[in-house]
C-alpha cells in the first residue's frame, strides 16, 4: 500500500463523494484504473464538464486547452485542479507535494521529471503542466522501463512522443519498454504524418494512400533520416535480434531486413520495400502476396482442385468434422483426398467445433477435443506423423491465454501423447496465443490467423517463430464448377501436408454421445434400481453410521448429474479404446454416490504424509472421482503402456515418489476417469480375461467389475450390484449406438 496513493483515493471520496457522477474509490493505497478513471472524473467537473465519463477525450481535451492551457506555479489554477495533478503524480509514481493545492517546487519537479520520462521535454519546456501530459497522467501506462521491457523500445516510444506530440490526434504513448497495440497505432500514425497528410487523413490505417506511400519510399543501403527511423523502429517492434533504432539505412540493417524477409517469405532483397514494411505493420502483410497454401469450408472436387493447381496452390487444409448442431458442411468429404491426393495437392487437418469464447477452452475440453479429433482424423485415413492443427478461433487476450487456452493445449498435448500413434499438435490462432502456447512446448507449429488484423493478439505482436502458415486473406479461386472460395495462405516450410493416406476406418456399433432428452427417464431407472438394492435417493452422510457409512454424502442425482457431465469424455474413451461406455460410468456414478466424509478425512492423512510428515503412515487411499488408489492407477496404466494401448512412462507402484505425483493426478477428473478404462483393462488381464471390448459378455462384464473394486466377497457383491446399473445404462446407451 502506497500512503500518498491512499490520501488521493481519500481526496477523491471526501471533495468529490457527493458529485453525481463519480463514485466512490476504494481507499486501498494501490493505483488502479478505478482510481485513475475517478481523476478524470473529477477533472472533468471541475472544467464544468456535468456529461462526466471515465474516458479522457476530445470535450475534455479541448476543454482543457480552452480554459488551462498551462498549469504551473502562477497560472493561479484552482486548488482542487492541483489536488487532482498532485493525485496523478502519486499515482504515477511522483512525489506530487502534500495534495494540498499548491503547485510549489515539488510538484514542478514531479512535472520535469514527467516530461523527461516521456521524452517532451523540449517540445514543452518549463515546469507547467499542459493538457496531452495531464491526459497522459491520467492512465495506467508506464513512462519508465518496466520489468522484462527493451530500453531500445522505450527510446522509440520516446522519440516519436517527441516528434509527433504536437499533432492534434497524437496523444503520449507509454514509455515501458513494451510494444503494445497503443504503440502500433501511433507508429502508423507517425508514418501517415511524414507521408504529408493532414490530421484528419491521418487515421492510423492502413489503407490505399499510405500504402501508396510507402511504395513511394523504399529504402536502401544509403538511406537516412526520420523514415529509416521509423523502418528501423518497426524491425525492433517485430523483436529482430540486432537491430539499433537508427536514422542510417546501413549494410547491417541491409542484412537483418534480408533474414526477416526469408522468415516471412518474401523476396530477399535487403531493401524496406513495401512488401517489407507491410509485414513489419499489419499482421496480413501484403495481403495480394500469391500463397501456395489454403483453407476453405466447401469440398474440392476434381475441378476445384485443378482450379486451385492452376492458381498455385499445393497445400490444403480441411477440416475433420463439423460443429454440432449447425448446418454448415465444412469437414473432409467422402472421396474428397483421393481427390486432393490425386491432382497432387497435400492437406493438413484442422480440428474446430466451438472454440469462439474464452469459457469453451479448459484442461478437460481440451482432452475432449483431442479425443475427438484422434478418432476423426484416423475416420479419414490421416497417417502418423499428420500434425492437427486446434483452433482458437476469437481475440484471445493475454491473461485469457493464460487462464484459459495454455491450459486447454495442455490437456490436448496430453491426450494426444498419450493416445495417439504419431499425430501431433498445431494451433490456429492470434499471433499472441500461438507464440505463448508453442512457448509451453504444447504445440509444434502455428497456422496463424493474421487475417484478423484488429485482433489485439495481433496488434503489437510478432509472427510466431513457428508459423507454418500464414492466412491473409479470403479470395475466390477459378470459375464455372472449379469456383471455390478460400483463405489464401502463406506456407513457410515448416509442414508440407500430407500427400497420400490410410482407408478411412468407419467403425461399427461404437457408443455416441447420450440424448440428453433423455436424462430424466435414465435418472428415474437409476434411481430405481438403486433403491432396489438398498441405496435411496439421499443419505449415510454420517460416518460414525456404520450401516450407512457406504452410502454416501452424495444425492443419486448428484451422482448422476455429476457423471452425466463427463458423457463427452466417457464417450470418446469408450470409441477410442473400443469398449462399453456404460463399463466405465458405473464405477464413476457409484463411487460418487457412495462418497462419504472418510473418504475426504483419507484424502487429507494422505496429503499430510507428503507434506507434513504425518505421525500416521499412510501413503495411499483410494481418491478422485472413481475413488482410485494411486498404487492401482500406476498399474493399470503400466499395463496399457506395455500393451500398446497408450503412451507413457512406467512407473514403480511401491515408490512414493512415483505414488505421490500420480495420487495428485488422480484429483483431475479428465485423469481420474481415464483412469477408470485402464484400471478395467488391467483387470481384466488380472482375471485372465480377454480386453474389455463391444462385444463382452454379461458374466465377463460383472467379473470386470468387480475387480475394480478388488478380490474380496465384498468385491463380488460389488460387481452384482453394478452389472444391474451396467443394464440399465445399456437401455439407453444400445438404441443410440444403432439408430
Amino acid at each position: 500500500m502506497d500512503e500518498m496513493v491512499l490520501r488521493a483515493q481519500r481526496f477523491i471520496n471526501t471533495i468529490y463523494g457527493s458529485v453525481p457522477g463519480i463514485n466512490k474509490v476504494a481507499e486501498d493505497g494501490i493505483t488502479g484504473w478505478s482510481t485513475m478513471y475517478a481523476l478524470t472524473r473529477c477533472l472533468q467537473h471541475e472544467l464544468g464538464i456535468t456529461a462526466l465519463s471515465d474516458n479522457f477525450g476530445p470535450t475534455t481535451m479541448s476543454t482543457l486547452q480552452s480554459k488551462w492551457p498551462s498549469i504551473g506555479r502562477s497560472t493561479g489554477a484552482p486548488a482542487n485542479l492541483v489536488r487532482i495533478i498532485q493525485s496523478g503524480l502519486y499515482c504515477k509514481g511522483y512525489d506530487g507535494g502534500e495534495i494540498d493545492g499548491l503547485f510549489n517546487d515539488r510538484v514542478a519537479a514531479a512535472v520535469q521529471k514527467l516530461k523527461s520520462d516521456v521524452g517532451v521535454s523540449s517540445v514543452y519546456p518549463g515546469d507547467a503542466m499542459v493538457p496531452k501530459l495531464f491526459k497522459a497522467l491520467l492512465n495506467m501506462d508506464a513512462y519508465v522501463v518496466i520489468s522484462g521491457g527493451s530500453s531500445t523500445v522505450r527510446s522509440i516510444q520516446q522519440w516519436m512522443n517527441a516528434r509527433y506530440v504536437n499533432r492534434a490526434n497524437f496523444f503520449i504513448v507509454p514509455c515501458d519498454g513494451y510494444f503494445s497495440r497503443d504503440v502500433q497505432k501511433a507508429l502508423m500514425l507517425a508514418i501517415q504524418f511524414e507521408l504529408g497528410m493532414s490530421d484528419a487523413q491521418a487515421t492510423g490505417v492502413f489503407g490505399p494512400a499510405t500504402q501508396a506511400g510507402l511504395k513511394a519510399n523504399t529504402l536502401s543501403v544509403g538511406s537516412s533520416g526520420p523514415w529509416v527511423q521509423l523502418f528501423s523502429a518497426a524491425m525492433v517492434f517485430n523483436r529482430r535480434d540486432g537491430v539499433t533504432f537508427t536514422s542510417t539505412f546501413d549494410s547491417n540493417l541491409s542484412g537483418k531486413v534480408r533474414t526477416f524477409q526469408d522468415f516471412v517469405k518474401l523476396p530477399v532483397t535487403g531493401n524496406g520495400d513495401f512488401q517489407t514494411w507491410a509485414s513489419l505493420l499489419v499482421s496480413t502483410g501484403d495481403a495480394t502476396r500469391k500463397g501456395s497454401a489454403f483453407d476453405c469450408v466447401t469440398e474440392i472436387t476434381p475441378a476445384r482442385a485443378d482450379a486451385l493447381k492452376a492458381a498455385g496452390y499445393s497445400i490444403a487444409g480441411r477440416y475433420l468434422c463439423n460443429v454440432p448442431n449447425t448446418t454448415l458442411n465444412k469437414m473432409i468429404q467422402p472421396g474428397e483426398l483421393a481427390v486432393l491426393a490425386a491432382k497432387g495437392l497435400r492437406v493438413f487437418p484442422i480440428y474446430q467445433t466451438w472454440g469462439g469464447s474464452a469459457d469453451y477452452f479448459r484442461y478437460a475440453q481440451g482432452v475432449n477435443d483431442a479425443l475427438a479429433a484422434i478418432e476423426w482424423a484416423r475416420y479419414h485415413g490421416f497417417k502418423s506423423g499428420t500434425r492437427i492443427y486446434f483452433a482458437v478461433d476469437f481475440d484471445a487476450l493475454d491473461y485469457q491465454v493464460t487462464s484459459n487456452i495454455i491450459p486447454h493445449f495442455r490437456g490436448i498435448a496430453d491426450t494426444v501423447s498419450e493416445h495417439t500413434g504419431g499425430y501431433k499438435v498445431g494451433i490456429y490462432g492470434p499471433r499472441n496465443v500461438c507464440s505463448r502456447v508453442s512457448g509451453e512446448g504444447l504445440t509444434s507449429a502455428s497456422f496463424v490467423s493474421d487475417m484478423s488484423t484488429g485482433f489485439s493478439g495481433n496488434l503489437g505482436y510478432p509472427m510466431p517463430t513457428d508459423w507454418a502458415f500464414d492466412q491473409i486473406a479470403t479470395i475466390n479461386v477459378g470459375s464455372g464448377a472449379g469456383s471455390i472460395q478460400i483463405d489464401n495462405n502463406i506456407a513457410s516450410g515448416l509442414d508440407d501436408g500430407q500427400s497420400s493416406f490410410n482407408p478411412g476406418t468407419v467403425e461399427a456399433n461404437l457408443d455416441v454421445d447420450f440424448d440428453m432428452s433423455k436424462r430424466d427417464a435414465l435418472l428415474h431407472d437409476i434411481q430405481n434400481y438403486l433403491i432396489s438394492i438398498g441405496v435411496p435417493e439421499e443419505g449415510g452422510s454420517d460416518i460414525f453410521d456404520k450401516d450407512n457409512a457406504t452410502l454416501g454424502c452424495n444425492t443419486t442425482t448428484e451422482a448422476f448429474d455429476i457423471t452425466l457431465a463427463h458423457d463427452r469424455l466417457i464417450t470418446s474413451l469408450a470409441r477410442q479404446l473400443k469398449m462399453r461406455k456404460a463399463l466405465i460410468q458405473c464405477p464413476i456414478l457409484w463411487e460418487i454416490r457412495k462418497w462419504n466424509m472418510g473418504d475426504m478425512v483419507a484424502d487429507g492423512v494422505v496429503r499430510s504424509h507428503y507434506t507434513n510428515g504425518s505421525p500416521i503412515d499412510k501413503n495411499d487411499c483410494s481418491t478422485g472421482l472413481a475413488q482410485i488408489f494411486a498404487e492401482t492407477a500406476i498399474k493399470a496404466r503400466n499395463y496399457s503402456i506395455q500393451q500398446g494401448i497408450i503412451s507413457g512412462t512406467i512407473l514403480d507402484p511401491e515408490k512414493e515418489t512415483d505414488l505421490w505425483p500420480v495420487w495428485q493426478k488422480l484429483q483431475d477428473e479428465s485423469y481420474n476417469i481415464s483412469t477408470v478404462a485402464y484400471v478395467h483393462i488391467w483387470g481384466a488381464h488380472e482375471l485372465g480375461l480377454p480386453r474389455p471390448g463391444l462385444t463382452t459378455s454379461e458374466d465377463d462384464t460383472r467379473r470386470i467389475l468387480a475387480r475394480y473394486n478388488g478380490v474380496t466377497a465384498e468385491a463380488e457383491q460389488y460387481g452384482r450390484e453394478l452389472l444391474g446399473l451396467y443394464k440399465v445404462f445399456e437401455k439407453y446407451h444400445a438404441p443410440l449406438r444403432n439408430s
